[in-house]
C-alpha cells in the first residue's frame, strides 16, 4: 500500500513567529517547515499547556447555593461541597474537563488536588486513573495542594506519597504565622524527595501578604531555579512599585516562574455586590517579565465556587489576558505553550509529531479579535473527529 499523499498548509501564520510558512505533514509528523511567500493559509498554534487547574473542583457551580464574593467564601463553599464527592462524581466532572481541554487543543495539564488532611484525598487516585485513560491525548500531571500549616505538621508523609506517584508538591500560602520557617520546611521536603514545587501564594489584596518573598529567597538559596512555580501573586499589584521591582529582580535571578490566572483573579478580587471593581488582582506581569521572570497563563478554576464560567480553552485565556493586561498577544503566546513545566514537549519543528491547532484567521491578532473563528485541532497528522476538514 502506498503512503498517503503529504498534507500541506501553505501561507500560514505561526503564532510567535514572523512571516508566513509552509507546513508539510507526512506519516503523522511534520515533514518540513519552511518560509513561504504564500498568503491566506490560516493561523497555527502548537498544542497548548494549562499549567494550573483544579479538576477536583470543576463543574460544581450549578449545585452551589450562591456565587461566592471572596476567596475565602469560595474556599468554604467548596469544602462543604467536597463532603459529598464520590469517585464517580470526581471522575465524571474531571473527565468532562479533560474532554473540553482536548477538544480545544490543550496537550498538557497540571491539576492541583486539595490535600487538606494527612490522608490521601480520594481525588488523587481518581485523577491518576484519568491520567492513564487520557495518556497519548492529554498529559495530566498532579500537584498536591495543602495548607502551609499542614505541611509543617504532616509534610513528610504527604511529600513521600507525592514523590512516589510522580507528582508536584504544592502549598497554599497566605499570611501564615512563622511563614518563612514553614516555607523553608516545604523546600526541605522538596529537596529530600526530589520534588518540584507549585505554590498558591498571596491570593488577595492585602499588602501584608508577602509569602512570595520567602519563596523567592528559598528558591535562590537552594538553587532550585526552573523547579518552582508561584500562582496568583495578587498582592504584588498593590505593594509599592520600587519594592516590587526589586523583589521581581531577585525572582528573575532565582529562576522562579509566575502563573497569572486572569479569569479567576479578575472575578474574585475586589468583588463586592453592587459595586464596580476597582482592582483586578493581576500580578505585575509586564514588570516581572522585564526582570527575567517567566510568565505563564492558565485556566485555574472552571465553573466552580472560585469562577463560575470558563471551558478549558487556553486560546480564550490568552484572549482574557490580552484584554486584562493590555498585551500584544504575539509577544505572549509562549505563556500558554510552556508544556515543559509539566514534563512534556510540544513544538512545531521538522520531525516532531504533527500536533497543532489551525485557525481560520489571518494572524494571532485576527484570532484574538474573532472568538468564533473556525478551529481544527490536529493530532498525529489528522484533525480530531468532529472537526471539519
Amino acid at each position: 500500500m502506498k503512503d498517503a499523499a503529504p498534507q500541506v498548509f501553505d501561507g500560514v501564520s505561526i503564532a510567535g513567529r514572523d512571516g508566513r510558512w509552509r507546513l508539510e505533514l507526512s506519516g503523522g509528523r511534520i515533514a518540513a517547515l519552511d518560509a513561504s511567500e504564500g498568503q491566506g493559509g490560516g493561523t497555527i498554534l502548537p498544542l497548548l499547556a494549562d499549567v494550573h487547574v483544579h479538576l477536583d473542583k470543576t463543574f460544581t457551580a450549578h449545585r452551589l447555593p450562591h456565587r461566592a464574593a471572596s476567596l475565602f467564601e469560595a474556599i468554604d463553599m467548596m469544602a462543604a461541597d467536597a463532603e459529598g464527592w464520590t469517585e464517580a462524581d470526581l471522575a465524571t466532572r474531571a473527565g468532562q474537563g479533560l474532554a473540553a481541554a482536548h477538544a480545544s487543543g490543550t496537550g498538557v495539564i497540571r491539576t492541583h488536588v486539595d490535600w487538606t488532611t494527612i490522608e490521601m484525598p480520594r481525588a488523587w487516585s481518581v485523577l491518576d486513573d484519568l491520567a492513564q485513560d487520557w495518556h497519548g491525548r492529554v498529559t495530566l500531571q498532579r500537584a498536591s495542594l495543602s495548607p502551609l500549616d499542614l505541611l509543617a505538621e504532616a509534610g513528610e508523609e504527604i511529600a513521600a506519597r507525592v514523590a512516589r506517584d510522580g507528582g508536584v508538591l504544592g502549598a497554599f500560602v497566605y499570611r501564615n504565622e512563622a511563614l518563612a520557617e514553614k516555607v523553608a520546611r516545604v523546600f526541605d521536603l522538596a529537596q529530600r524527595h526530589d520534588l518540584a514545587l507549585d505554590f498558591h501564594v498571596d491570593e488577595g489584596l492585602e499588602p501584608e501578604a508577602r509569602g512570595i518573598d520567602a519563596i523567592i529567597h528559598e528558591t535562590a538559596r537552594r538553587k532550585m531555579g526552573g523547579r518552582v512555580l508561584c500562582g496568583h501573586g495578587c498582592a504584588l499589584s498593590i505593594r509599592p512599585e520600587e519594592e516590587v521591582r526589586a523583589l521581581l529582580g531577585r525572582a528573575g535571578e532565582a529562576g522562579l516562574a509566575l502563573t497569572v490566572l486572569p479569569t479567576t483573579n479578575a472575578w474574585l478580587q475586589d468583588n463586592r455586590t453592587g459595586r464596580t471593581p476597582r482592582l483586578r488582582g493581576l500580578a505585575p506581569l509586564h514588570e516581572a517579565r522585564a526582570q527575567g521572570v517567566e510568565i505563564l497563563f492558565a485556566s485555574d478554576n472552571v465553573r466552580d465556587a472560585f469562577y463560575p464560567h470558563g471551558d478549558y480553552d487556553m486560546t480564550g485565556i490568552l484572549r482574557s489576558a490580552t484584554l486584562a493586561a493590555q498585551l500584544d498577544p504575539g509577544a505572549w503566546v509562549d505563556s500558554v505553550t510552556a508544556s515543559r513545566w509539566c514534563g512534556a514537549e510540544h513544538r512545531l519543528a521538522p520531525g516532531a509529531p504533527a500536533d497543532f491547532i489551525w485557525h481560520d484567521a489571518t494572524d494571532l491578532d485576527d484570532l484574538i479579535a474573532r472568538p468564533r473563528a473556525r478551529r481544527q485541532v490536529w493530532r498525529a497528522g489528522r484533525p480530531l473527529a468532529g472537526d471539519s476538514e
